[in-house]
């Protein structure tokens, strides 16, 4: 990238941390199948429970670790293998939850982003609370006991920032599956049955994530690697590399609030709308509204000033379809399709944000 661009798209995908670059170049220097016998095999073998291990131990978890290509084939094996009955989804969750979901009951949003967890289409049995009752969010599900309900939601939502309060969630008969993809190695995990990060959303490099379980008995098997549950020769340089960004994190958060903080004020003083303003957000995401100008051109006009911002996922947004997530939250297309979504990495700074408030300022002037 151009030493002179400034890029607020971390959400998309950050740079990759200088100590994830040197681990995944040491191992490609001497690196060997997992799985193969001999000594070298061996060697190899010990590095990647070693590096498992380290993962876990950086990001909290006591569970399993099965390695993936990321955060969506961590989703495609916990949702697609997942020994459940009913299925429970957002409507706000990632487009590769929503592919691997076809047929899931899809629960409302409130128009500030938050689950409240009542299925759009009700089945005809008998309700209990998916939430806790003093937490104040119900929700309903099966109350047969010998099937469990899986419930997939999103602890961050990639456009908007909006944190789920997943802790709330009474887990009776509940298996709860929770895409981290944003929060994880930011915010504390929740108390999922099943989590899926990737690592180039932290400092690691793309190609690599996890899926963090429990207990294998949730999911059925494939055969292969990981146990058995993940067929294909493990990526072990990715594997390290992805241990040693985790290691190297720095908590930057609240400088990100900061930050953060000062763009919301600055976008409102221009006239802008924030998305979810007044919704608890991680303060690394945040989605904005320029009125009178469709994203797409505020996307070229940023770009051509060196700024790389992106609307709506980095998985869709080459389309510039209208979001699915601000539309179950109430957004007209025209609304809609004026927001963009600014994401910070750990290196963004106060100039950084200066620079992206003087161009927004001068495109909300002439839309106006």
């Amino acid at each position: 990238m151009a030493s002179d661009r400034l890029y607020l798209d971390h959400a998309a995908t950050t740079p990759v941390l200088p100590q994830a670059k040197a681990a995944m170049v040491e191992a490609l220097d001497n690196w060997s199948n997992p799985s193969s016998p001999h000594g070298d095999g061996r060697a190899a073998r010990a590095a990647l429970e070693d590096a498992r291990r380290r993962i876990g131990a950086a990001l909290g978890w006591g569970g399993q670790i099965l390695f993936t290509s990321g955060a969506s084939e961590a989703i495609a094996i916990g949702l697609g293998r997942a020994r459940a009955g009913r299925i429970l989804t957002s409507p706000v969750e990632h487009d590769s939850v929503l592919r691997v979901t076809p047929q899931a009951e899809r629960l409302e949003v409130t128009s500030d982003g938050l689950a409240t967890l009542f299925p759009v289409r009700a089945e005809p049995v008998e309700a209990q609370h998916l939430f806790s009752e003093e937490k104040g969010r119900a929700s309903t599900s099966s109350a047969r006991t010998d099937e469990r309900v899986l419930l997939a939601v999103q602890h961050v939502n990639n456009e908007t920032g909006v944190i789920q309060p997943l802790d709330a969630i009474a887990r009776e008969n509940i298996i709860l599956f929770a895409d981290c993809a944003q929060s994880a190695a930011k915010l504390p995990l929740p108390d999922a049955d099943m989590i899926a990060v990737s690592a180039h959303k932290f400092g690691g490099p793309p190609g690599i994530g996890a899926l963090l379980i429990k207990d294998l008995v949730l999911i059925d098997p494939s055969g292969g690697q990981e146990q058995g549950y993940r067929a294909g020769t493990e990526n072990l340089p990715a594997i390290l590399a992805m241990a040693a960004a985790l290691e190297a994190r720095a908590d930057w958060l609240p400088r990100a609030e900061t930050l953060r903080a000062k763009l919301d004020a600055a976008i409102e003083a221009s006239g802008g709308e924030i998305v979810a303003r007044d919704t608890p957000r991680i303060p690394t995401i945040a989605g904005y509204r320029m009125p009178g100008l469709s994203a797409r051109a505020q996307l070229i006009q940023f770009d051509l000033a060196g700024i790389s911002v992106s609307a709506g996922s980095a998985c869709s947004s080459g389309s510039l379809k209208t979001s699915h997530v601000l539309r179950a939250m109430g957004w007209d297309d025209a609304r809609a399709g004026e927001v963009v979504r600014v994401s910070f990495g750990p290196d963004t700074s106060e100039a950084d944000v200066d620079r992206f408030v003087a161009a927004w300022t001068r495109m909300a002037e002439r839309a106006r």
